[in-house]
């Protein structure tokens, strides 16, 4: 571990050892940071002497003064307006008003520990921002960006509030382990295993209360989450306050209704009669079977959907302390009677600076408490052939579930003062879900238990997710050599712990059918880094390395190293292209990079298992019977699975990127599949076994293009669209093809 550690501070310190020297200083310039649109002072933003590392951030009321070269130029910049450059021209008085960035998440997106530049980026990736969402009454968070981002498919849970959705982007690239993308929430990655009683985990989060997805898809980008990354990464990032803003009191609200669209086509009670007749005759057993009443039992268990959906949210800056609070409230009934949602969720953001904002402290806390009632949907088949001649004399089973989660995290960014580059930064975070329900059958129901017992079930469940990222940033302009470097190096602890109890007895709880208890945990322990090369705004390159040590493999498979290397060309930025008045951006990138999947089941899946035996294999000693214990197999060899992407890109912006677009293929190979396979008889204590010993391979092609006809300042009319061929090939399933 001490070398591991070594080597990531070998990495962040070699582009302190590349810097530059200080431009030299001269006159002293003043002024104030507006917001263009009412006034306001903007705290925070960055004024830096352009082709330099010499710069200062505006205080509380939006001033700033700092020294620079006669002849220089000012750059600022601030995340959300758009960036401005002021010559300086012997002045001593420059104030700047700035105007919000319409289409600021096209310039900059969040990546894996840190944030780049869009026309910097090397990998695949999309943000989709508020202003590209979905609109409608969307309360699920993964229904905002619904057919918005190539390669990224969504498949809904049908008409149930309650489901979840399946996400896959750019296919799946496992057989028995997980094909979900790793989920991080304002920097904390949470479990995808939803808890007991809630099938989709993303209503941690309102839809409300999300400023944009980050989706990192080629290895690339994901490679900086090692061991979780082959199913690509999903970044939330949360609405913040911002400095320098007044109160602002927002309100979402909405109504909405559903009904199902259409019925299996099924005999009518007159034709299920007169074919019985026609089949065995009027006078038969079965046409003595035969009910008095017409029932269209599709009709019977379906509703019609109602739903309303309210947030409001305060936002602002108290002096220096930006702060967003919001509380939300959802109510919604499914198609399938029996089935609905109660949902209430709460937010804090707060983002204050201290020690002259060298020191920034974000803390982010979600709360979520939500009761689902979940319909039978063994009814939806059993409408389908339920005789249309009986009377409906007993609804379907009532399930029930309740749900209650905390979100939350505290991130700390230090920019040292004698080393203003250097930026570190603590992220601590925990996600604490707890669950109980009820899954109860009535001593009436007829379809159990037929001597009137019922039954009456109860679950429980707890969850902790906890996080620590420790991670230094370190950036520098060496404009003696026309280049730039950021080196990102640190260190990532995480801990999941999971228990529950189920309890199955009989409605009179007289007798028990199951009563089982679990607990179990594992660890995650990770070293990273990351280095981005810029070389005359032309030339791009990325290098990224980390090294992830699970505790769900035993110790000779513990560790896995996973690299990535990109390489782009803005080829816009070369002079036979500058001065062209067709592009505005071109870009040509190339990526190689290594990830994992360590969600391979249980937390142990290496270990020796044992089994209690059945009643009928006891043992007699003396007067007395002792229940035996078997052993099951396993694999102690067991590892996590592993993809290699390669990934070749091309981004362009054409006519004032009135039409913009990317075009990608790329071409995953995925080895150590896990599979169950057979295994000779009379080893490993089992027929069947579950090990690495499958490949697959999968295969695509991305189109995006983005249209902006109309653009001015009181309209702008904008619409796109994307196309995805994906293609998977398993190659190997067993130990001999």
């Amino acid at each position: 571990m001490k070398k591991r550690i070594f080597t990531m501070l070998s990495i962040l310190f070699l582009g302190i050892l590349l810097s530059g020297a200080i431009n030299a200083q001269g006159i002293r310039i003043s002024g104030k940071v507006t917001d263009s649109a009412d006034g306001s002072a903007l705290a925070g933003v960055t004024i830096q002497e352009k082709g330099t590392t010499n710069g200062i951030i505006t205080d509380g009321n939006g001033n700033f003064s700092i020294s620079v070269a006669p002849t220089a130029t000012l750059v600022i910049s601030y995340i959300g307006y758009a960036t401005q450059e002021v010559p300086v021209n012997g002045k001593t008085i420059i104030n700047v008003a700035m105007t919000v960035e319409s289409m600021n998440l096209q310039e900059v997106v969040v990546i894996g520990y840190g944030t780049v530049a869009k026309k910097d980026a090397t990998g695949s990736v999309v943000a989709i921002g508020t202003r590209d969402f979905n609109t409608g009454a969307l309360s699920r968070p993964q229904d905002l960006i619904m057919g918005k981002i190539p390669g990224v498919q969504i498949t809904t849970g049908g008409g149930d509030p309650s489901a979840g959705a399946t996400i896959r982007i750019r296919g799946g690239s496992s057989l028995s382990a997980s094909n979900d993308p790793l989920i991080v929430i304002d920097g904390v990655p949470v479990d995808n295993n939803a808890i007991s009683g809630m099938p989709n985990a993303l209503n941690l989060v309102n839809s409300n209360d999300i400023e944009s997805f980050t989706v990192l898809k080629d290895a690339s980008a994901t490679a900086i989450y090692g061991s979780r990354a082959s199913n690509g990464v999903i970044l939330i990032t949360t609405k913040k306050g911002l400095a320098g803003k007044p109160l602002k009191v927002t309100y979402d609200g909405s109504f909405s209704f559903g009904k199902r669209t259409g019925a299996v086509d099924v005999l009518s009670p007159r034709e299920f009669v007169s074919l019985i007749d026609s089949q065995y005759g009027a006078a038969s057993p079965q046409a003595a079977l035969m009910g008095q009443t017409a029932t269209y039992w599709q009709k019977q268990i379906y509703q019609t959907a109602f739903s309303n959906d309210h947030n409001l949210s305060l936002s602002g800056a108290y002096k220096t302390l930006p702060y967003r609070a919001s509380i939300g409230y959802t109510d919604q009934t499914g198609i399938l009677k029996t089935s609905g949602l109660q949902r209430f969720t709460g937010a804090l953001n707060l983002n204050p600076t201290f020690l002259d904002n060298h020191l920034t402290v974000s803390v982010n806390a979600k709360y979520m408490n939500v009761k689902n009632r979940f319909a039978d949907y063994g009814a939806i088949g059993a409408a389908i052939s339920m005789d249309p001649t009986q009377p409906v004399y007993d609804p379907a089973s009532s399930k029930y579930g309740g749900y209650f989660t905390f979100l939350g995290n505290v991130q700390v960014d230090y920019k040292l003062h004698f080393l203003p580059e250097l930026k570190v930064t603590v992220n601590a975070g925990t996600d604490y879900s707890t669950s109980n329900g009820k899954d109860i059958t009535d001593t009436k129901a007829a379809w159990y238990y037929t001597n009137g017992i019922g039954r009456y079930g109860t679950y429980s469940q707890t969850k902790k997710n906890e996080l620590l990222d420790i991670y230094g940033n370190y950036t520098k302009d060496l404009a003696a050599v026309s280049s730039k470097i950021e080196v990102t190096a640190g260190y990532s602890w995480q801990h999941f712990y999971n228990k529950g109890a189920t309890l199955t007895d009989n409605y009179a709880k007289d007798i028990v059918y199951t009563d089982t208890k679990y607990a179990t945990e594992n660890y995650l322990i990770s070293f990273f880094g990351r280095l981005n090369y810029t070389f005359k705004n032309k030339y791009l390159l990325t290098a990224t390395i980390r090294d992830d040590g699970s505790s769900k493999f035993s110790s000779s498979n513990r560790w896995g190293l996973f690299p990535s290397l990109a390489f782009a060309w803005n080829i816009k930025e070369e002079d036979f292209l500058k001065s062209s008045d067709l592009f505005d951006q071109l870009k040509l990138r190339l990526g190689y990079g290594v990830t994992g999947q360590q969600d391979v089941g249980n937390d142990y899946p290496y270990l020796a298992r044992y089994t209690f035996g059945y009643i009928n294999a006891q043992t007699q000693f003396g007067n007395g019977f002792i229940t035996t214990i078997r052993p099951e197999g396993y694999d102690a060899n067991l590892k996590w699975e592993q993809t290699t992407t390669y990934n070749v890109g091309l981004d362009f912006g054409l006519l004032k990127d009135r039409i913009t677009g990317t075009a990608e293929v790329y071409y995953r190979p995925t080895k150590d599949l896990l599979n169950t396979i057979d295994v000779p008889a009379g080893t490993n204590l089992t027929n069947r076994i579950t090990t690495n010993v499958g490949t697959l391979v999968n295969k695509g092609i991305e189109l995006t293009l983005n249209f902006k006809p109309v653009v001015n300042p009181d309209f702008d009319w904008s619409f796109g669209f994307n196309a995805t061929l994906n293609k998977n090939e398993i190659t190997k399933l067993t130990l001999v093809n």
